[in-house]
C-alpha cells in the first residue's frame, strides 16, 4: 500500500463527489446549495433542480454576498469536456466558501436516471429536497 496513493485518493474524495452522492446528501437535508456555473442561457435550457445559476465570469465578493458560508456548494457544469465547474469552485474557494466539485456534471446527473429542470427538462428520479 502506497501512503502518497491513499493521500491522493482521500484528498480527491475531500473535494469532489459523483451525483449519486449528492442525491443522497440532499435527500439526507444536508445543508448543501448546487450551483451551475455555466451561462445563464445554458441553465434556462437544463439544470439540476433546485441549483443556483452562477456563471463563473460573474463570482465576485457583491455576487456572493447574500450566500450562507455555513453551507457546502458542489459545482457543476456541463460534464467532463467543460472546466466551469472548476473555475466556480475555484472563484468561490477564494472567497471562504466550502466547495465540492460533481464528478461528471450535468452529463453524469441525467446518464444516473436524475430529472432535471429547464426548458429542455427531462425526466427521472427526483431530489426529496423541497426544490
Amino acid at each position: 500500500m502506497s501512503v502518497d496513493q491513499m493521500a491522493h485518493y482521500q484528498r480527491k474524495l475531500a473535494y469532489e463527489m459523483d451525483s449519486w452522492d449528492l442525491y443522497i446528501a440532499l435527500n439526507e437535508g444536508q445543508a448543501i446549495t448546487i450551483v451551475d456555473g455555466r451561462s445563464e442561457a445554458a441553465f434556462a435550457d437544463e439544470h439540476i433542480p433546485g441549483a443556483l445559476n452562477l456563471p463563473h465570469k460573474e463570482i465576485c465578493f457583491n455576487s456572493t454576498q447574500m450566500l450562507d458560508k455555513s453551507k457546502l456548494y458542489v459545482c457543476y457544469c456541463d460534464g467532463i469536456g467543460c472546466n466551469a465547474s472548476t473555475k466556480t469552485a475555484l472563484n468561490l474557494l477564494t472567497l471562504g466558501f466550502d466547495v465540492r466539485e460533481l464528478i461528471g456534471g450535468l452529463d453524469w446527473w441525467k446518464r444516473d436516471g436524475y430529472a432535471t429542470d429547464g426548458k429542455k427538462a427531462q425526466l427521472g428520479t427526483k431530489i426529496n429536497c423541497g426544490c
